[in-house]
């Protein structure tokens, strides 16, 4: 793995604030999220690896601005960041470092701006004020308005010029399969802060109530619920074959892990039945440390 400076060299990046800012984004998101970030860096090529970290750590500060505080105080953060973040991507400055590496990762990469924006007004409607879904079309609107713009700010980033719209589709793909496993696979943290994620008209269906999924009630009606809800995971998750053809080949080993993870993940979810209420359910240690080993050894020399 080359050091952090050659791999700021390797993406064009040379000027020294700059250089800085794209540092500070780096340690952003190696405390926040280690395992993106090293993944990353194990298995992207080097010269995407900066506009991808960027990507990460904006990603994430909208994803904290929309989930922290009172609805009022997510409100008035997301509105003054949407502010921030505009005359960061006009003018190519900001007090912030991480908004001054993502505007010039956006400028550089040439990223539709349309896909931050709509990120932004998601994050503004769909995340800070959620209230659960009624129908499978409500998810399918949080999941236009917030999910798939979402990955779009960091995804895109690889492509010059942004995402033609067979890509952009082919993501849309990737984030329904992606957006339901981790609802699946967070049941039970979610239920425990008051969110409910599965349709409300789907559990009127099997007769379950959201008492019965809080009290982790081990009956026929929510064993059957659970069941349906993991068969359409893995329906969304097999609709994502094809993802890498549309992926650059400097990424291509980076989403091939991340969707043979999400797969872990689900079939992790499958085993746990009812216990998913009550307890999260994660991929454990070995299946990911198998699965990056495996994919660094067989990283093409191309996207070293």
């Amino acid at each position: 793995m080359p050091s952090w400076r050659t791999t700021l060299t390797a993406a064009g990046i040379g000027e020294p604030r700059l250089r800085d800012d794209y540092t500070y984004v780096a340690r952003r998101v190696l405390r926040r999220e280690p395992a993106p970030y090293l993944t990353l860096r194990l298995l992207a090529a080097p010269p995407l690896v900066p506009w991808l970290t960027a990507g990460v750590a904006f990603m994430n500060l909208v994803d904290d601005v929309a989930e922290t505080g009172t609805p009022q105080e997510r409100s008035a953060g997301l509105a003054a960041l949407a502010g921030q973040t505009a005359a960061a991507l006009e003018t190519g400055d900001s007090p912030d470092p991480l908004l001054r590496a993502y505007a010039h990762a956006v400028t550089t990469r040439g990223l539709p701006v349309h896909w931050v924006s709509r990120f932004l007004e998601g994050a503004a409607t769909a995340e800070a004020g959620f209230a659960g879904f009624e129908t499978e079309e409500d998810f399918q609107s949080y999941v236009d308005a917030y999910a798939w713009p979402g990955v779009l700010v960091f995804t895109g980033l690889q492509y010059q010029g942004g995402p033609d719209g067979e890509q952009a589709a082919g993501w849309r793909r990737f984030v329904d399969a992606a957006q339901r496993v981790d609802f699946l696979a967070d049941l039970a943290g979610d239920l425990a802060d008051g969110r409910l994620c599965i349709p409300r008209a789907r559990l009127a269906e099997h007769s379950v109530t959201r008492a019965d999924l809080e009290q982790a009630r081990d009956t026929p009606a929510v064993r059957a619920l659970l069941a349906a809800e993991t068969r359409r995971a893995r329906t969304a998750l097999d609709a994502t074959d094809g993802i890498l053809g549309l992926v650059e080949p400097g990424l291509r080993p980076v989403i091939a892990t991340m969707t043979e993870l999400m797969g872990h993940q689900l079939a992790a979810v499958e085993r746990a039945g009812v216990r998913a209420l009550r307890k999260d359910v994660g991929y454990g240690l070995a299946a990911p440390v198998r699965t990056l080993i495996r994919a660094r050894a067989s990283r093409p020399r191309t996207s070293r």
